[in-house]
């Protein structure tokens, strides 16, 4: 695959390439470790040796090309960086890309509750509502600052002037209560 980059005539055609030595030898050395970054990064096989491919394109097309042809340790670094961001690039590409799908097939999204089920979640509520009333004023107020409000419980603790621990034990038996009175509708 190297030697045909190598020797294609989109090499050729890169202004300010006039040799293909260099390219070869960047190409024999270094093939290999790019196509490994590029599986490193997630791209399978066939797809690294179109990244590492597109690589050496993009580095021939560079401005700076010309003075990487007598730093071959400096172009190296730069084909890994141009690899490693080109398979990134194409991983991300693959990872969000998302089937095409007709506006007549397309099923709409709501938010909204059927007519059937809000009716049940009004009842529910109503239900709740009375079952809150018949709480004490003590665990009344402590499911509102715990569950409604949702105050910590020594926060809840300092407002009512009690212990963390009598607020813990006043919000289960309110709780049991509230069970009670909503099973028993």
């Amino acid at each position: 695959m190297m030697q045909a980059l190598a020797t294609s005539p989109d090499v050729m055609d890169v202004p300010g390439c006039c040799c293909t030595d260099w390219i070869s030898r960047l190409a024999r050395t270094h093939a290999g470790r790019l196509a490994a970054i590029a599986r490193r990064e997630g791209v399978g096989a066939a797809d690294a040796l179109d990244v590492v491919q597109d690589a050496f394109h993009t580095l021939l097309q560079r401005p700076d090309s010309d003075a990487l042809r007598d730093r071959p340790d400096d172009a190296a670094r730069v084909l890994a960086a141009i690899t490693r961001n080109a398979a990134r690039n194409l991983r991300r590409r693959h990872h969000h890309a998302r089937p095409h799908v007709d506006v007549a097939e397309a099923e709409l999204a709501t938010t909204r509750p059927t007519p059937d089920e809000a009716l049940d979640q009004a009842i529910t509520a109503q239900q709740l509502v009375g079952c809150m009333a018949r709480l004490g004023d003590v665990h009344r107020h402590v499911v509102t600052l715990r569950v409604l409000e949702e105050l910590s419980g020594d926060e809840a603790a300092r407002t009512l002037g009690l212990t963390a621990g009598h607020v813990a034990v006043l919000l289960h038996r309110a709780r049991k209560q509230l069970e009670q009175c909503m099973l028993d509708g």
